[in-house]
């Protein structure tokens, strides 16, 4: 046997296999890997090795240790030899997947591409160590080779130099998103998702059929699960969200902010939402019933509650040590707005300003005196305006006594006037 022979599952899958004498003993009909050891050091190749192989003879199907098996290659032709029969069971195995069955052609998630691909063929190497998958085929020339006529195809383009396009994805760029088989899990590949920026993330989720999109998003820790939920079209939401039990989702949304979950509740039926909310934490719960009293034509139907705070008279150097110690997200501090004794709403200062400011000095002598609000039953069709002719990242929103209520974000006005989808 040669140290090295690659080979692809088509080649295998419905081909005899045979004893040491040359007798036939059935075909094969699936190979099994194994994940269970694969490395966690990212810096080393996932490659998952075949353990077992399914083979048929007549009608009895078994499935057999494939350390007891050798392949030999003659003339592009595989010989695939048995050299002692000897039974397994998958379940011995911690995180085992069938090949064939849930891989070859399904679709799975091209971490590097961000996209979901289908794969055509599976690409196997067999070394002295063992055999091992080391890639996906998602190319044509993979689906040709499915079908049997990817040589003779091959063989009419040659006297014009023509290829046919071959891809490749290596094991590490792969994640399987067909769950049938109960026992899959997702194992390192679960890292390689998180990689993955929420907004991709969302678009493959979105792209997958009901099941596997529960199941890839249910296996997302809860922030993550925020953060891609928010990034989900409102009917992926939905689904979503009616496919998790209420304490599952409840904790998720508890990591939203209260206009993102307030948006998502609102296009609920009202018995679903009324579970949702009654599951969620007080004080969250009570955040988001406030957002869902305005009616979608208002500012306040638009606005965050995200925000910060900070009294006139504290020092540029205070706001800047309180900012780091509370370690906000990117997104709450576009700008962070300047309150009175009462928790009137005086002006807004942008984090800009905010750092090339002396930092001895106080808020009261560095911010506007002219500032820019609205109310929060102000018309939402005069966001657009304001924000174009101001150059606004952030609007505050007040209430009549001119406490803030909140803040309206560039993003949401876009949203809402520009796509001419409603965020309620």
């Amino acid at each position: 046997m040669t140290s090295q022979i690659t080979f692809y599952l088509s080649q295998i899958i419905g081909n005899d296999y045979i004893s040491d004498d040359g007798t036939v003993l059935g075909k094969i009909k699936d190979f099994l890997i194994d994940q269970s050891n694969l490395p966690w050091n990212e810096a080393e190749p996932v490659r998952p090795r075949v353990v077992a192989i399914k083979v048929k003879k007549g009608k009895e199907v078994r499935i057999l240790d494939f350390s007891s098996f050798e392949i030999k290659k003659f003339k592009r032709k595989l010989k695939i030899t048995c050299l002692d029969v000897r039974e397994v069971s998958p379940e011995s195995f911690s995180n085992y997947l069938w090949l064939a069955e849930n891989i070859q052609d399904k679709q799975i998630v091209d971490i590097n591409g961000r996209k979901l691909v289908r794969v055509n063929d599976i690409r196997l190497v067999m070394i002295p160590s063992g055999t091992y998958a080391i890639a996906v085929d998602v190319g044509i020339d993979g689906l040709l080779r499915r079908i049997g006529i990817g040589r003779p195809i091959q063989s009419m383009l040659d006297p014009f130099s023509i290829d046919i396009p071959g891809k490749f994805i290596l094991w590490d760029d792969i994640e399987a998103v067909d769950f049938t088989n109960a026992n899959i899990k997702l194992s390192k590949s679960s890292s390689r998702l998180n990689t993955l920026h929420p907004s991709d993330l969302a678009d493959i989720i979105e792209d997958l059929d009901k099941a596997s999109r529960t199941y890839v998003f249910a296996s997302l820790d809860e922030e993550r699960a925020a953060d891609v939920l928010e990034e989900l079209e409102p009917r992926a939401q939905i689904q979503i969200v009616e496919s998790l039990p209420v304490e599952k989702v409840a904790d998720v949304l508890e990591k939203m902010p209260a206009d993102e979950v307030a948006d998502l509740l609102d296009a609920l039926a009202e018995d679903k939402a009324e579970k949702l909310l009654e599951e969620m934490e007080k004080e969250s719960s009570e955040e988001v019933r406030e957002l869902l009293e305005y009616h979608n034509k208002y500012v306040g139907s638009l606005m965050s509650t995200d925000y910060y705070t900070f009294n006139e008279n504290l020092t540029v150097s205070e706001i800047m040590e309180e900012l780091r110690k509370q370690q906000p997200e990117p997104a709450h501090i576009y700008s962070i707005f300047v309150t009175d004794k009462n928790d009137r709403f005086l002006s807004a200062i942008s984090l800009g300003e905010l750092v090339i400011a002396d930092p001895a000095r106080q808020l009261k002598d560095i911010m506007k005196k002219n500032p820019i609000s609205v109310f929060d039953d102000d018309k939402v069709d005069s966001l657009a305006e304001l924000v174009s002719k101001y150059n606004l990242l952030a609007v505050p929103v007040i209430n009549k006594d001119r406490q803030m209520e909140g803040i309206v974000v560039v993003e949401d006005i876009v949203d809402d006037l520009l796509s001419r989808r409603k965020t309620r």
